[in-house]
């Protein structure tokens, strides 16, 4: 059975410059670094592989792998973003703190269950930190009849829209 999230990995153009911003500016300890120098397949590589801890023990890792090409590109929020979540006082200051580093920053957006503000990593890719709210956990309880009735709904509507037939 699944226990939880150990990390979650990403490619990264360069392993300081996003650990000026993981650990710097977000506050999350480098704890890891691999060092990879040759493939499981036997090819002769070289790749850092580095991971950011979470208070709850899991990991953000990132690989740079500079011999590997990689389409590096501001990532929409709706393409890939990761979202970290905080206790609600912290978002205003991480917000005043991005706009003050000079970081891409937006929010405070209203989730109704979740507030979230973003920025931008160093890589591209949207980082959301997020604060729950009130009836958070009863509106993202496993099994919930809500979501379910949304996603059959959401699935019947794009099977019978003409977009569908395309």
């Amino acid at each position: 059975m699944i226990k939880g999230l150990h990390h979650s990995a990403y490619r990264c153009r360069d392993s300081e410059e996003t650990r000026a911003f993981y650990e710097g500016f977000l506050g999350l300890p480098l704890s890891g670094a691999l060092e990879i120098k040759e493939t499981k397949s036997g090819r002769a590589t070289k790749v850092l592989h580095t991971f950011y801890r979470l208070d709850d023990g899991s990991f953000l890792a990132f690989f740079e792998a500079p011999d590997m090409g990689f389409d590096f590109k501001q990532q929409h929020d709706f393409d890939l973003h990761i979202a970290l979540e905080v206790s609600p006082e912290v978002l205003k200051p991480m917000l005043e703190k991005g706009k003050a580093a000079g970081i891409e920053t937006r929010g405070v957006a209203d989730h109704r269950f979740i507030d979230s503000i973003y920025f931008r990593d160093p890589n591209g890719y949207v980082v959301e930190l997020t604060a729950k709210r009130e009836g958070h956990d009863a509106e993202m309880a496993p099994g919930n009849a809500k979501s379910r009735d949304i996603l059959t709904r959401w699935t019947k509507e794009k099977q019978a829209s003409p977009r569908a037939a395309e």
